[in-house]
């Protein structure tokens, strides 16, 4: 009979701490919307350390976004894997698609799988990208149309654009067969994927817009259409703020002027961290000015101004060549 009282307590014990380590994960998430961020991260670091697989994701997240602690992709992957390792959802589509962006494309996509048939917008923009193109994946362009239907319907808006692209190329047949596929994975997307279990309810998580287009990698491009040039949607006026810079202003350029762009993102202080980082490994770049161009809810960094198409695409040329995403942007 003892045994069985010493049982009984040690289950209460238990219960117990799982209830407060979930209060204090939910602290963190209240802090966090408060804006406090050091005071979320001070609840979060310590559970995290000691396996919260919640904790880990929003340690993640605020290392990615730069908030109480310094922007570090490397620290924000880290957290990520370690919650993905749980079985935690959302760590594994952050995580598939930070490895992308930090140039580890084999290991991301079977991340990226994951997540894409999950309906996981950003995921699905960067398969179907790569089934198009028949980079890393078999090119299968009916999958590649089903999935950029899904993700430009979930209100990606560079999925929107690739789909217009799509479009010109891809057979009619063939894109009848994407649109059929793309309503059987939404079907898919709807069906719950395991039973709602019975155990202590979860708190919130560190709160991110349904869709965030800051992690679609910069060396994830726009579809290639073959013979002929990818059009670039006209972008608006760059922003008056410029940051410090010891590099010596362009020389005037005759006739139009052209930009190569090297990324898009939801928040723009990625775009600059992005530009202050690629400055100090490519020679190329130098001389030129960085514009942080507002589409959006976008900021897409483009450097420029360059004097022709041929010039820009040797600059493109330069960085592909070290796995830096590049794009042609032109007047």
């Amino acid at each position: 009979m003892r045994s069985k009282l010493v049982a009984s307590g040690l289950t209460i014990a238990i219960a117990l701490m799982a209830t407060s380590v979930r209060a204090d994960v939910k602290a963190g998430v209240d802090a966090w919307s408060r804006g406090d961020y050091p005071a979320a991260i001070k609840e979060w670091r310590p559970l995290a350390i000691n396996g919260d697989a919640d904790a880990q994701f929003n340690l993640g997240q605020a290392y990615k976004l730069g908030r109480g602690v310094p922007v570090d992709f490397k620290l924000a992957e880290g957290w990520y894997r370690k919650a993905a390792d749980q079985g935690h959802f959302q760590a594994e589509d952050n995580l598939g698609l930070i490895l992308f962006q930090n140039g580890d494309r084999p290991k991301a996509l079977p991340y990226i799988e994951k997540s894409a048939g999950r309906g996981e917008p950003r995921a699905q923009y960067v398969l179907a990208t790569a089934l198009f193109n028949g980079d890393l994946a078999k090119k299968d362009w009916v999958r590649a149309y089903a999935l950029m239907t899904r993700a430009s319907a979930s209100g990606l808006s560079q999925a929107s654009g690739s789909l217009s692209q799509m479009d010109q190329f891809i057979p009619l047949e063939q894109r009848q067969k994407g649109l059929a596929m793309a309503r059987n994975l939404e079907a898919a997307e709807q069906r719950p994927q395991f039973a709602e279990a019975p155990a202590v309810k979860r708190p919130p998580r560190v709160p991110e817009p349904p869709i965030r287009v800051e992690d679609i990698p910069a060396s994830s491009p726009e579809p290639k259409m073959p013979d002929k040039p990818v059009k670039v949607a006209m972008v608006e006026k760059p922003s008056m703020m410029k940051p410090k810079s010891t590099a010596p202003a362009p020389a005037p350029i005759a006739g139009p002027a052209w930009r190569v762009q090297l990324g898009a993102f939801g928040d723009q202080g990625n775009a600059r961290a992005l530009w202050s980082k690629l400055l100090g490994r490519f020679a190329a770049l130098g001389g030129l000015q960085p514009y942080f161009v507002k589409a959006g809810n976008v900021t897409r960094l483009q450097a420029g101004p360059i004097a022709g198409k041929v010039g820009a695409e040797r600059v493109c040329a330069s960085l592909k060549a070290s796995g830096q995403g590049c794009l042609v942007v032109g007047p």
